[in-house]
Order: C-alpha cells, then sequence, then structure tokens
C-alpha cells in the first residue's frame, strides 16, 4: 500500500475510535483491534475509491494536440483531405452518441501539392466531399466519400464544387448538404450523417439576391434553437452577406427566408459563430487563394443588426501573420464543463497559393468582453470535454515565420498596399530606401524556385540585398500577448539561410533584456543552411529577434522557415 494512503488511513482511524470509544468494555483490547482491522478494511476501500474516482476524472479531461504548419492525418495514419467546409455534432448513426463530424471538399491539386510542396497547383477539380468524425477535435476517423463526382454531376457538368456545410432537417429526418455548386446551389441529402449524399435539387440565388449562385458560403447550426442558416455573399462583388434558415418548403430542403445583414467592401470567407449568447459574422479580404486579415461583426440576433454597420472590424491579433498564413475557413464552439471555446479553422488554400504546409490551420479566440482576439499559435493542446486550451511546448513563437503571409513582391501597390513585410521591420541604414511604386527601392522578399522549395517552404522568403551597398535590419518585436505568455526560460532560435559572398557583416541576433546573443555568418552558403542560436535567455515577456546586413552592391542573403522554441 502507498505510504501516503497508509498515513491518511491510520489518521481516519484516531478520529473515528475518538468518537467510537465504548464507555465500559472488559473486552476493550481485542475489541478495539477488531474494530481498528475493520475500520482499516472500510477506510482503505474509501480511498482506493477516491483515488480511482481522481483517476478516472484525470483520464476523462485529456488535453489533444492540434499542430498547424503541418499536412494532418487521420489517426491510422491516412491524409486529411477537407478544405472549404464546417464540422457539426451529429448523433452516431451506430450508437447514438453525439460525435463531430467534419465535412470539406478534396481537390485533386490537395493530393498532388502534399506530396509535391515545391510546385503550387493551377487546378481545383473536384474530386469528392469527405466525412471525418471525432470525439475530440483531433483525432479524426475517415468516414468516406460522402458526395462524389457521380452524385454531384447528374446533369452531366461537373464545374466548381465549392463550401459547404450540413444540416439535420427535423421535420424529413435527413441530412442535408448545401454547397456552391457552378453558377447555383446544389442541396443533396442523406439519411446518415455518413452519406451518401443524393442529388436534392439545385436551387438558383437569383430571385433572393440578384445572382444565381453565392459569393462564398457556410452552414452555421445554433445549438441554443436547433436551427442551421446559410452564410453566403452576393455572387458579383461579394459585397453584400445574407443569412437565410435551412428548413423546408414545398416538402424540399430549402432556404426559407433572406436578411441582409451587411454591405460594404467585398468580404470571402464568409463564416459565422456564437459566443456567450451573440453572433460573430466573420470574412476575409477577395485575395483570392491568398490570405488576408480575418474580420468581423457582432449582433444579439442572428438576423442583426449587426455593428459596426456595414464596417467590419479587424479581428485583433491577425494582423502579424494574416490569421496564421489563412483565410477565413469556419469556426467551431466547445461548449465545455469549465469554459466555452471558440476555434477559428482557417483555409489556407496552400495547393493553390503555395503558402506553406498544411490546409487546415486552427487557433482558439480569446475574449475581452465582446471583442475576439486571435491566438495565432504553431501548436496547442485543447481538451474538448472541459473547453480548456493551452500553448503547447513547442509552439513556434515567431509570426510569418515563413514569409508567407505576403501577397506579392513587397513593398507592393497591388492590394494590399504594403510597405514592409507582414509581422517584421526592415530598418534601412545605409542603401536604398523602401518606397511603394520606385522602381529603385529595395525588394524585402525572394520568390523561391523549385529547387529553393524543396528545402524550404512555400513561395517566398526573406531577402536582404540591395542594388547599392547596404546596411540592413529586419526585426521582430516578440511579447506575451494579454492571453499567450512568453515565458522565463531558455529558448532556441533557428533559420534556414542561403548567401552570396560581399558581406562584411551578417548575423542572426536575439536579444531579451539588455543581453543579445549573435550568430554570425562567416562564409557563402550556395545552398541552404540551417543556423541555430541555443539557450537565448528570455525575460519580462519580450524578445527581439532579427537578422542584420551590411554588404556590397548586388550581395544577398535569403533567410526562410524562422523558429523561436522554448527548451524543453
Amino acid at each position: 500500500m502507498p505510504l501516503a494512503i497508509r498515513i491518511v488511513q491510520d489518521a481516519l482511524i484516531q478520529i473515528i475510535l475518538h468518537f467510537y470509544k465504548p464507555i465500559v468494555c472488559k473486552s476493550y483490547s481485542s475489541l478495539k483491534m477488531m474494530r481498528i482491522l475493520m475500520i482499516r478494511k472500510a477506510v482503505c476501500l474509501s480511498l482506493s475509491l477516491c483515488f480511482l474516482m481522481a483517476a478516472v476524472n484525470i483520464a476523462s479531461a485529456q488535453t489533444h494536440n492540434i499542430k498547424n504548419d503541418v499536412f494532418w492525418n487521420t489517426k491510422d495514419g491516412k491524409p486529411i483531405y477537407s478544405q472549404g467546409g464546417g464540422i457539426f455534432k451529429f448523433a452516431d448513426p451506430a450508437t447514438g452518441v453525439k460525435k463531430y463530424y467534419w465535412y470539406g471538399v478534396h481537390y485533386m491539386a490537395a493530393d498532388n501539392y502534399r506530396n509535391s510542396p515545391f510546385t503550387t497547383q493551377a487546378s481545383s477539380a473536384f474530386q469528392s466531399v469527405t466525412c471525418y468524425s471525432s470525439t475530440d477535435l483531433v483525432n479524426w476517423t475517415f468516414e468516406g466519400d460522402v458526395l462524389t463526382k457521380g452524385n454531384i454531376n447528374q446533369n452531366g457538368r461537373s464545374g466548381w464544387v465549392g463550401r459547404l456545410g450540413v444540416a439535420y432537417i427535423k421535420e424529413l429526418n435527413k441530412y442535408a448538404m448545401i454547397v456552391q455548386h457552378g453558377s447555383k446551389v446544389l442541396i443533396a441529402v442523406s439519411d446518415s450523417p455518413v452519406g451518401q449524399f443524393t442529388w436534392h435539387q439545385e436551387i438558383s440565388m437569383e430571385a433572393m439576391i440578384g445572382t444565381s449562385n453565392t459569393g462564398d458560403q457556410t452552414v452555421f447550426t445554433d445549438e441554443d434553437t436547433g436551427k442551421s442558416y446559410l452564410i453566403y455573399s452576393y455572387g458579383k462583388g461579394r459585397n453584400k452577406i445574407y443569412v437565410s434558415e435551412i428548413g423546408v418548403k414545398d416538402g424540399k430542403v430549402n432556404l426559407l427566408d433572406c436578411t441582409r445583414v451587411y454591405q460594404g467592401e467585398g468580404r470571402e470567407g464568409n463564416c459565422m459563430f456564437k459566443y456567450k449568447g451573440r453572433y460573430y459574422m466573420c470574412a476575409s479580404n477577395l485575395y483570392g487563394w491568398d490570405a488576408s486579415y480575418a474580420y468581423y461583426l457582432v449582433a444579439d440576433n442572428i438576423r442583426g443588426p449587426y455593428t459596426p454597420t456595414d464596417n467590419m472590424l479587424v479581428i485583433n491579433g491577425v494582423a502579424d501573420d494574416y490569421a496564421h498564413v489563412t483565410q477565413t475557413g469556419f469556426f467551431y464552439t466547445i461548449k465545455g464543463s469549465k469554459q466555452e471555446t471558440v476555434i477559428y479553422c482557417g483555409d489556407r488554400w496552400a495547393d493553390l497559393a503555395g503558402n506553406g504546409l498544411g490546409y487546415n490551420q486552427w487557433c482558439p479566440l480569446s475574449f475581452d468582453g465582446k471583442v475576439p482576439y486571435f491566438n495565432s499559435l504553431s501548436s496547442w493542446n485543447v481538451d474538448a470535454k472541459t473547453g480548456k486550451w493551452e500553448v503547447a511546448g513547442d509552439n513556434n513563437y515567431v509570426k510569418n515565420g515563413s514569409f508567407e503571409a505576403d501577397r506579392k513582391a513587397i513593398p507592393s501597390s497591388v492590394k494590399p498596399v504594403q510597405q514592409q513585410l507582414t509581422g517584421w521591420l526592415t530598418t534601412v541604414i545605409a542603401g536604398n530606401k523602401i518606397e511603394v511604386g520606385s522602381a529603385n527601392s529595395a525588394v524585402l522578399n525572394h520568390m523561391n524556385n523549385e529547387s529553393d522549395r524543396k528545402l524550404v517552404i512555400g513561395e517566398k522568403s526573406l531577402n536582404i540585398s540591395d542594388k547599392v551597398d547596404f546596411k540592413r535590419k529586419v526585426s521582430q518585436v516578440i511579447t506575451s500577448s494579454p492571453y499567450v505568455s512568453l515565458k522565463n526560460g531558455r529558448y532556441t532560435l533557428t533559420a534556414r539561410v542561403k548567401n552570396s559572398a560581399g558581406f562584411t557583416k551578417l548575423e542572426m541576433y536575439a536579444e531579451s533584456n539588455g543581453k543579445t546573443l549573435n550568430y554570425s555568418i562567416k562564409d557563402e552558403n550556395g545552398s541552404w543552411q540551417t543556423i541555430t542560436l541555443t539557450n537565448i535567455p528570455v525575460k519580462a515577456g519580450k524578445v527581439e529577434i532579427g537578422f542584420v546586413g551590411e554588404g556590397a552592391a548586388n550581395a544577398f542573403c535569403y533567410v526562410d522557415d524562422v523558429t523561436l522554441v522554448k527548451a524543453q
């Protein structure tokens, strides 16, 4: 028996004997021994049960790791292909137990890019709609291709198959998938959440909004009411956003109404979540496949009014890496036993944009009252039962460390008009100024070729170079946020570099609390090399990292895949 249990057991026995001691007893010693043995057994059993219950509680409240910037697999090691979809909670048809069901599109490009991430794909050819199930939002089981080419091309045409979601239709006891299909909206139905979904009807949005198609769309289910809604934008320019309840009309699954809740600048990736009784309408910029800011409006009623009126706000925390290099995809709200947690489920269209690894980037939101805050994390842990989450030990604290957030060569006069790299500050000490629209301006990023991309991630890297002799510093200040602490301790800074000769000074550095560590690059590196600074003492929740270059005209240093991770 463990010593701790034995000590507690003996203490409990003495307490019980104190109150149970008989007033008169000739055979007190023998009775006392019997009582001690009986009480000891009872206490031992009680303590064992207590420890067993504690162990069960610990086991049932387990955290699971969500790791971004990588391709995801099912729990049996098969690739996950799911883009432009959503997660919904339905009863398992076999057991009746509620599970998470994740639906999304599998494009041919996703296979090709995953196998060869050094080649950006051009075609978004549809393969299927996939379905995965989970009990913890991390470990997923492939349920099957629930909508196939044969079902979706019933009229002999293919075309674009885009964003989608699934709703349970109680009146028909059916599951309805609403999906962008060509220039219209397709509704497919199934008797089960795991399909097969078959053609139900195709609807034109012309009568409702003036275009036959939606610009972008998702399905939102309000778990408090059980009602589901299509959240979508105007088909041309996407400058209007609408809410329509999904239900039954004339015996068919259809949209029951249409409420415009926003009119302003064009926004795509239209989606919604609910937190603490409020509805949040969210969207991204019109940047094609590329990443952008994530925006929001908030309302007390799903049909509005949403505020600020027709003026979407940037979600705090997304600016330094464009929402972890994503577009808004969908959200899922965990209503846990200890807290309510909203997960931002961003779409990274890496197969078609070449902007990194992994198609699904999930990050937790925090809130200051009704104001959301985006926590950009590469690795974090979540407990789907309690709703609690935490930063994982292997999280990379650098924002835009692979330089993929930026769409174009920087500085850029094309939207977004931009002078600095996202998340980084370039300081010109000597050399050409950084100027939008100037032919003489230093260019701050390098476009990686296919050979580069076999060794580093994505289409872009940092470029330290100029047409004239130059001195330059590129830096990023990393601090604790209101919700994620940069803890005191030792950290490791790593980067990949490729550089020419012609530098009198070329360094990677880290500075915290008045102490600076440097890694000096002495030689030319004609191929990509890894450089590392270890045992960086970080204090007071702040560290500045960066690169310093002093070189002759046309000398260059490319930098990619920068990470800062706390030593374990």
